[in-house]
């Protein structure tokens, strides 16, 4: 009797796709659905709550290009976390990135609700749930098809925000960037929500058992999607409240498609909404390919049900995986509250991030001579400072969110626990 090979996914990735992709995840996130949110709460001085949440990211974000370098697995932070701490946590944090994914996917996809409400009158929770059930299918059809969807996509809004930069170019210099009508705290505020935006560079390391070179190429392209969506998200958001008054940006639905129209005219309003259906559209794809690639690692590892684990043999995808985080990001879609779903993956974000960075952190001091093709510069002994950094301000901004989003946040890091405890008993 011979025993069925096993089936594995494909590698089709190269640095290329990879780094398009992540910067499709991260730039069709906040920017397009929450920076109206973030106008309200820091003025014109959104600017700042987009340099300080960057800072966050880069801390956080270096850990993940050492870590994936060392680990390239498609279960990402399951697996960092179980070679640091053992699988108990790992469990928790896996079932929070996969909670982290499926959030995400239903707030942009309210965000791809707002614009095309904006255009259509069709109603928000319609054009979320229908968005989420079509991205689902291209997920299933393959990574190939997925990823070239996800570079046309982020080539578009990226000429979107393109487009909002220069129509703000004339204006620069017209408001005090400096206006705080909530003080510091607005801004802190701003920065916390806004994070939301950042959101993409650790989903791009669940790309890792589908990329060429993995060890190399992803800790490059994190870094790469890093660096450019950080520039444009600064230049954005000086823009933008140089050319429509903040409190107007916060009143608004569809607040890029506000800025186009007051510079250029009502045909802009059309353009850059269909720009940002576009960015959602890709934001959403992304974060489902990510949330159902965790679940399959950790089906493979044995710590979720097997059946999650299982792959089309013709498509080569995790077809049950894929159909489960559809089905829960069509749950979370029914909030309807695009700033309290966003905050509440914030939190599920921060609380990671506070795990990997720690990971990153004992792993030094565990298993200093495995090889680490990416380093974290900047170590005091074998102790590396910006991990301890990004720890410390995530523990910053989770003071900054809303009550009931970190309630909410909590109240699935529970269950996970409850969870951890009955899945992985011989866990250490």
């Amino acid at each position: 009797m011979t025993i069925p090979e096993k089936m594995e996914l494909k590698r089709e990735l190269g640095l290329f796709e990879v780094t398009l992709s992540g910067i499709g995840i991260i730039l069709g996130a906040g920017i397009y659905a929450l920076i109206g949110k973030a106008a309200g709460l820091a003025g014109n001085s959104v600017w700042l709550s987009f340099a300080i949440a960057a800072l966050i990211a880069v801390f956080t974000g270096l850990s993940y290009a050492e870590l994936s370098s060392i680990f390239p697995k498609a279960s990402a932070e399951y697996e960092y976390t179980s070679h640091a701490f053992g699988r108990r946590l790992a469990f928790v944090v896996g079932w929070l990135i996969i909670f982290s994914g499926v959030i995400g996917a239903s707030t942009v996809a309210l965000g791809f609700g707002g614009y095309f409400d904006a255009l259509t009158s069709v109603p928000v929770l319609i054009s979320a749930v229908l968005l989420i059930f079509v991205l689902s299918l291209v997920l299933l059809w393959g990574i190939r098809i997925s990823a070239w969807f996800a570079i046309v996509f982020t080539l578009i809004e990226s000429a979107g925000l393109l487009i909002v930069i220069y129509v703000g170019i004339p204006h620069l210099g017209s408001v005090n960037y400096f206006e705080m009508p909530h003080g510091y705290s607005g801004v802190f505020e701003a920065a916390a929500l806004i994070f939301f935006a950042y959101m993409g560079f650790e989903e791009m390391v669940k790309l890792s058992e589908e990329t060429r070179n993995p060890e190399k190429n992803i800790p490059l392209a994190l870094i790469i999607a890093l660096v450019i969506t950080i520039v444009l998200y600064i230049l954005v958001a000086v823009s933008v409240v140089s050319v429509v008054p903040w409190e107007k940006l916060a009143a608004s639905e569809a607040p890029f498609a506000e800025v186009a129209a007051e510079a250029l005219g009502a045909d802009a309003f059309i353009v850059i909404s269909v720009i940002a259906l576009f960015a959602t559209a890709n934001t959403v794809l992304l974060m489902l390919l990510a949330a159902s690639r965790i679940a399959y690692g950790m089906a493979e590892s044995s710590s979720m049900p097997a059946i999650l684990a299982k792959v089309h043999p013709v498509r080569r995808t995790p077809w049950v995986a894929i159909l489960v985080v559809m089905l829960l990001s069509m749950v979370f879609v029914f909030s309807g509250d695009i700033a309290f779903v966003a905050s509440a993956n914030d939190f599920i974000l921060f609380a990671t991030f506070i795990v990997i960075n720690g990971g990153l952190i004992a792993l030094r001091y565990k298993d200093p001579d495995r090889p680490r093709p990416f380093r974290v510069p900047l170590s005091i002994g074998r102790l590396p400072i910006p991990p301890v950094l990004g720890i410390l301000t995530c523990i910053f901004l989770i003071i900054h969110l809303d009550t009931a989003a970190i309630l909410v946040g909590f109240g699935l890091a529970l269950i996970g626990s409850i969870l951890a405890f009955v899945c992985c008993r011989d866990a250490t």
